[in-house]
């Protein structure tokens, strides 16, 4: 089972379920879950307790300017806390969350799980998982994405041919599935919009979406170069599920075959020649970028 993505798994407040989490965790490598905003929102806290609880997030919490923004760290970073500790198997408070650069969360010390966050209106989403790297995306699933600018800025030759194909009725909710899928990929790499989109791209195959959520991982979504080909190697898994009528979330892991790998850098986890389209350079990994006026 392991490689397995979802199913999507509610997480209504602190209580949990964190057991599912936990037994999805162990049987598959990695657990999916999300959570209305409003149910992870303090309702008594007083500000001493709200810092004690945000741990190093207070600084960020404070820095924030508005009160909605406030309220969705607030939410998320306790839904964060909650599920990496229910994992391993200690208290929300001891969870240390740090960012690197780009604003990507990890645990501070544990480098045996990998989490990735996202959040749009009052939807949040966490990821988790011991096989490598992970990387979630949310979005509405009525946001207008097709036959807009975001087509030719996201979307391979090979993916504008499968809108195409897939008739306007589908589109939209096609595009939202590529856009979230490359959301969900480029944050398991720790890159976020460093990576061209139109660089690679995803092979949907529509027969898998009989199976539900439960169905979203393994044979069903495949990563491939701009011109359709198949990029070597089973390392990485991909998932797009509903969360009710509004919401649909993506999911990018990528299982190493190795464990509890540490060395999980983008150089170590990418087909090479995929990683010179993406980053615009040519030849190996580490050659510098081209400047802006290069060929």
């Amino acid at each position: 089972m392991t490689g397995r993505i979802g199913p999507l798994l509610p997480v209504a407040g602190p209580a949990g379920p964190w057991d599912r989490v936990c037994d999805q965790l162990d049987r598959t490598g990695s657990t999916l879950m999300y959570a209305p905003m409003p149910s992870w929102l303090p309702q008594d806290d007083s500000e001493a307790e709200l810092r004690r609880r945000l741990g190093r997030d207070w600084r960020r919490y404070e820095q924030l300017p508005q009160d909605r923004m406030r309220r969705r760290f607030v939410a998320s970073r306790l839904l964060l806390r909650h599920a990496a500790a229910a994992v391993l198997g200690t208290a929300p408070d001891l969870v240390d969350l740090s960012y690197l650069p780009g604003g990507r969360p990890y645990v501070r010390g544990c480098d045996q799980i990998d989490i990735s966050l996202s959040h749009t209106e009052e939807m949040m989403v966490v990821g988790i998982t011991r096989q490598g790297r992970i990387g979630v995306d949310v979005e509405r699933a009525d946001r207008q994405l097709a036959r807009t600018g975001s087509e030719a800025q996201a979307c391979t030759p090979y993916e504008r041919e499968r809108l195409d194909a897939a008739g306007e009725e589908r589109r939209n909710d096609l595009m939202v599935r590529l856009w979230t899928l490359k959301e969900a990929y480029s944050k398991a790499l720790g890159q976020g919009l460093k990576f061209r989109f139109t660089g690679f791209g995803f092979s949907i195959d529509d027969a898998g979406e009989a199976d539900g959520p439960a169905g979203g991982g393994d044979g069903e979504i495949r990563l491939v170069r701009p011109d359709g080909s198949p990029v070597p190697g089973g390392e990485w898994h991909f998932g797009t599920f509903p969360v009710g009528e509004r919401y649909v979330v993506s999911v990018a892991v990528c299982d190493t075959g190795f464990g509890e790998v540490t060395d999980l850098s983008v150089g170590t986890t990418l087909d090479d020649g995929l990683l010179d389209t993406l980053l615009g350079a040519p030849g190996a990994f580490g050659m510098p970028r081209p400047g802006p006026g290069a060929a």
